[in-house]
C-alpha cells in the first residue's frame, strides 16, 4: 500500500509538470516507464534515462516495444537520437533464424538522427577546425546518417582499404551483438544483455562507433526522414556498383531483384553512366516503378518469362550478355541467372543474403574460358564512400524517393511482416 501511494504521489507531481493524465501515469508506474518519461535526453545532458526500443525476444516471434535504459557511449563512440530507421530484409534473416545472432536483441541497422552525446576521445577529435558542410567532424547537435558497417579503423582489413569487411565489426557485432569492447550497450530492465544488430536502430537512441555516423549536408537534411535509408539501402548499392562491379560509363547491366537495395543499385548505375539497366523481378508493379522512378531502361518479368536469361541477353547489343549483373535476392535460382546473363569478361556481383549454408552453382568451364568474374559485395567502405554518397545526394545526382511506407515504433513488427509479404514498394522506414 505504501508503495502504491508513493507511486501515485510521484505520478501526480510528474503529470503536473508534463500536463499528462494522472490515471494513465499511475498505471504506467506499476507496469513500465510512462511515455512522458522516455524521451528526456537532450543535447548536452540527460534529464531522463529511459527510452523505447522494439525488442526481438527470440527468433520467429514478433518484436515488441519495451522500455529500456538509454545507452551511454564509451570511448570513440557517439549517442544518436534517432528520427527514423530503415526496414531491411537483412533483419528478416535474423528474425527467422536464417543467420545466427544472439537474442534478445534490437534490430535496425540504418538510421538518421541527431548526435546528443560524444564518448571520450570523440570530442577532442572533433574540435579542431570548423570544416566544410561535407566534412565529418562530429559535434553534439549534428544531424547524421548512420551506416550499418561500423569500421573499427585499425584491424588488418581496415588498414588495407577493406573496411567493408572489417574484422572487428564481424567478430564483435555480427557474431556477438556487441560493440568493440565485447559488450552491448543495451540492457533489459533486469540488467541482462540486450544485443544490438549494428547500432540497434529500432530504438529511440543508439550508440555506435564514431566511424558509423556521418554529418548530413543541408540538402540531405531537407529530405527529412527518408535519409534513414542512406546507411544500408543506398550504402550497399553504392558499394556494389563502385567496388564490386567497378562500373564504367556505357556499361550494360542487369539487376536481379527490384526491392529496396535493387532499386538503389539501378539509380547508382545510371549515375555512374550505365547505358542500359535491365530490371528483373517477379512483380510487375515493382518493375514499372523501377522504370518510372529508379533508372531502369528495360524490364523482364521473370514470372511471365519462359527463359529469363535469354530474355535479358536479348536486350543487349548483338545478344552478347550484360557487362555486369547484380544479384540482390539471395536465391540459388537468381544466382545462376545472374552468372549466366553476363557476357565474356563480365562480372556477376552477389549482394543478396541467404540462409547460412545456401549454395549457388556455376558452369565451371564457361567461367574459366570466358573469364567470368563472380564477386561478393556486402556494403560500401564507410569512411571513404559515405561522404561521396552524401555529396551525390546533395548535388541531386541521387535521390531518396524510393521510401514508400512509414510506420511508428509500435508498428515495427507490422513493417517487417509487410516486407516479408512483398507489400512494400522500394523501402519502408520506422519513424520516432
Amino acid at each position: 500500500l505504501k508503495l502504491l501511494i508513493s507511486q501515485a504521489a510521484v505520478a501526480t507531481l510528474v503529470c503536473i509538470h508534463f500536463r499528462r493524465p494522472r490515471a494513465a501515469l499511475v498505471q504506467g508506474a506499476m507496469l513500465a516507464a510512462p511515455p512522458c518519461a522516455r524521451r528526456g535526453l537532450v543535447a548536452g545532458g540527460r534529464s531522463f534515462a529511459t527510452m523505447r526500443a522494439a525488442v526481438l525476444s527470440k527468433v520467429n516471434t514478433r518484436m515488441a516495444p519495451q522500455v529500456v535504459d538509454i545507452p551511454k557511449p564509451r570511448a570513440g563512440e557517439v549517442l544518436v537520437k534517432n528520427r527514423a530507421t530503415g526496414v531491411c530484409h537483412s533483419d528478416l534473416h535474423v528474425m527467422k533464424g536464417h543467420i545466427a545472432f544472439p537474442t534478445p536483441c534490437v534490430m535496425g541497422h540504418e538510421t538518421c538522427g541527431e548526435i546528443v552525446e560524444l564518448g571520450p576521445g570523440v570530442a577532442s577529435a572533433a574540435s579542431s577546425a570548423s570544416g566544410g558542410e561535407l566534412s565529418n567532424e562530429l559535434r553534439v547537435g549534428d544531424p547524421v546518417v548512420t551506416t550499418f558497417i561500423m569500421p573499427c579503423g585499425h584491424c588488418p582489413s581496415c588498414v588495407s582499404n577493406n573496411e567493408d569487411i572489417c574484422e572487428t565489426f564481424f567478430n564483435q557485432n555480427r557474431l556477438k551483438g556487441s560493440l568493440y569492447d565485447g559488450e552491448p550497450r543495451l540492457a533489459l530492465p533486469d540488467k541482462s544483455p540486450l544485443y544490438q544488430y549494428s547500432m540497434g536502430g529500432m530504438a529511440e537512441y543508439s550508440v555506435m562507433p564514431a566511424n558509423a555516423a556521418y554529418r548530413m549536408p543541408s540538402k540531405v537534411q531537407a529530405m527529412g526522414n527518408n535519409a534513414a535509408i542512406v546507411g544500408c539501402a543506398l550504402f550497399t548499392a553504392y558499394g556494389a556498383v563502385k567496388n564490386g562491379g567497378a562500373l564504367q560509363p556505357g556499361a550494360r547491366v542487369a539487376v536481379f531483384g527490384s526491392g529496396g537495395v535493387g532499386m538503389q543499385i539501378m539509380q547508382v548505375c545510371r549515375a555512374f553512366g550505365a547505358a542500359d539497366v535491365i530490371a528483373v523481378d517477379l512483380d510487375q508493379k515493382k518493375l514499372d516503378y523501377a522504370k518510372e522512378h529508379m533508372g531502369a531502361t528495360k524490364v523482364v518479368n521473370a514470372s511471365a518469362s519462359d527463359d529469363v536469361v535469354a530474355e535479358v541477353i536479348s536486350h543487349t547489343p548483338h545478344k552478347k550478355g550484360v557487362d555486369v549483373a547484380f544479384e540482390v535476392v539471395g536465391s540459388p535460382v537468381t544466382f545462376d541467372q545472374a552468372v549466366s546473363a553476363v557476357g565474356d569478361g563480365g562480372k556477376a556481383v552477389m549482394v543478396g543474403l541467404a540462409k547460412i549454408g545456401t549454395r549457388g552453382s556455376v558452369d565451371i568451364t564457361r567461367l574459366v574460358r570466358r573469364k567470368i568474374q563472380v564477386r561478393g559485395s556486402f556494403g560500401a567502405k564507410a569512411r571513404v564512400d559515405t561522404p561521396v554518397i552524401l555529396d551525390m545526394l546533395n548535388r541531386g545526382v541521387l535521390t531518396l524517393e524510393s521510401v514508400s511506407a512509414r510506420y511508428a515504433l509500435d508498428q515495427a513488427a507490422d513493417a517487417y511482416e509487410d516486407l516479408d509479404a512483398g507489400k512494400i514498394m522500394g523501402r519502408a522506414i520506422v519513424e520516432f
